[in-house]
């Protein structure tokens, strides 16, 4: 309810709206996967998880929240050139401004007639580095002056310094945190239940491996607390 009253307050570009996540922040991690590939790039890799691991894992029973460690959001990267902007008499804003608003998700138009007034959208995202420079950032003499004659427009990553590695691999890291009160045995299991099907909806050039798991302790504590019950018991 306070996000909600919030929301108007806040910057209209966020990149995401605020979340609320309930979790322990001391509460260590109960599973620690590693995603790598051999052939994919981090970009495509990060894609593929946000799709389709993160949904899946999220929903688990007893999950408090998973956390993403490396990898590389997707991302198209404006190179400005200052030299070319200058000739034409713009500025780095007037690059800004005329991308976001030739990218903004908003009605385009209204149509008014005489009993109904229709708004016009067109669902034409752009997302790629050539729809970018085909944008049209101005008109200069006559003539269109798009993104990619004052930029250097490519598919790139938001931060290409985050990383992260399995080993020597880069990879991406998922932290699997449960709820306060969840028991961490089940949840695991529960998880490695459902490992095997999410593997299926990937590549294969895709792996996915467990760098830490929690219960490995706890078993092996149960384990040796069963084994002293039948020495006592054997004793007694």
């Amino acid at each position: 309810a306070a996000i909600n009253a919030a929301l108007p307050v806040l910057p209209a570009d966020l990149p995401q709206p605020p979340i609320y996540r309930k979790v322990n922040p001391a509460d260590t991690p109960v599973l620690t996967l590693a995603v790598t590939s051999s052939t994919l790039p981090l970009q495509t890799l990060r894609g593929l998880v946000d799709t389709r691991l993160l949904p899946k894992l999220s929903q688990v029973g007893g999950v408090g929240v998973v956390s993403v460690d490396g990898g590389q959001q997707p991302a198209v990267v404006v190179q400005a050139d200052p030299v070319a902007l200058a000739s034409l008499g713009l500025t780095l804003s007037d690059l800004r401004g005329a991308i976001g608003e030739a990218n903004s998700n908003q009605a385009k138009g209204t149509l008014e007639g005489p009993e109904r007034s229709s708004t016009i959208a067109i669902s034409d995202p752009v997302d790629t580095a050539a729809a970018f420079g085909r944008l049209v950032v101005a008109h200069r003499d006559g003539a269109v002056v798009r993104l990619g004659d004052v930029a250097k427009v490519i598919d790139g990553a938001e931060d290409p310094r985050l990383a992260a590695w399995s080993g020597q691999v880069p990879a991406i890291i998922l932290r699997i945190q449960r709820q306060p009160g969840a028991n961490v045995v089940e949840v695991v299991d529960r998880i490695r239940q459902l490992l095997p099907e999410l593997k299926t909806t990937l590549p294969a050039a895709v792996d996915v491996a467990t760098l830490s798991d929690r219960t490995e302790t706890v078993r092996a504590a149960v384990h040796d607390v069963q084994l002293e019950l039948v020495f006592a018991v054997l004793l007694v």
